[in-house]
């Protein structure tokens, strides 16, 4: 094997280092949306549970406000009764009360229900709540842990990226422009071993002047299909 092969080899190994490290950082923002993505549903839970409670709270406030006005008007025509001299509008007036009583009893019956149904709403927003709680707790957790890899894969990142460049500095330009080339477009792939005549990057039959050259080691040899750089470890 040719030592410029082996050197490009061992390039090969930092950068394909460099190339996984860059694929973890570029799922990271994606973890992280996923992680706030869980406690996006305790969130519109909560939201829900307290627009719940709200609308129950107002309606027991109208409720109380229908009842207190029906017995101001009570209060209102009992004071007309009492004025009254003519016995026909005594007893109209008796009617009007007897009515607004009815509408106060009924109104009352529809606070107990709503104030009930409240409380209800009340223990669901704090159910609601306190999961949101222990979702956030979570969410933070899977946050500082994404972060932390984060840190990890940027320092990685710098040790490789410092080992790598005294090695490419031992390569020839002209090789190592080839080299780069194909590792832009052979997916992470410019140096490949030769498997029983045939190409290991793009497993083609390879014609015999390419696989004697190959076997020899004394010149550089490139796959005449896939132009990727070959080798044989014999």
């Amino acid at each position: 094997m040719l030592d410029e092969v082996r050197s490009l080899l061992i390039l090969q190994d930092r950068d394909r280092r460099l190339l996984s490290i860059a694929k973890d950082l570029e799922k990271l923002p994606n973890d992280e949306a996923r992680a706030k993505t869980k406690l996006a549903g305790d969130e519109a839970a909560v939201t829900k549970a307290h627009d719940a409670l709200r609308e129950s709270e107002l309606k027991v406030k109208k409720v109380e406000m229908d009842a207190e006005t029906r017995r101001t008007t009570i209060k209102r025509l009992r004071q007309q009764q009492f004025e009254t001299r003519k016995n026909d509008e005594y007893q109209a007036l008796n009617h009007e009360i007897a009515r607004y009583e009815k509408d106060v009893d009924s109104l009352e019956t529809q606070e107990l229900e709503a104030m009930e149904e409240t409380d209800k709403f009340r223990s669901a927003l704090s159910t609601a709540e306190a999961a949101r709680a222990q979702t956030r707790k979570l969410v933070e957790e899977d946050l500082v842990a994404i972060d932390v890899r984060r840190k990890k894969l940027l320092e990685t990142q710098k040790e490789v990226e410092a080992e790598r460049e005294p090695i490419a500095a031992t390569i020839d330009g002209t090789l190592l422009s080839i080299y780069n080339r194909l590792m832009k477009s052979k997916d992470g792939l410019a140096v490949s071993p030769m498997t029983e005549g045939r190409c290991g990057g793009c497993h083609m039959k390879l014609i015999a002047s390419s696989v004697i050259k190959v076997q020899t080691g004394r010149e550089l040899a490139q796959c005449e299909n896939c132009s990727r750089i070959l080798y044989w470890d014999d």
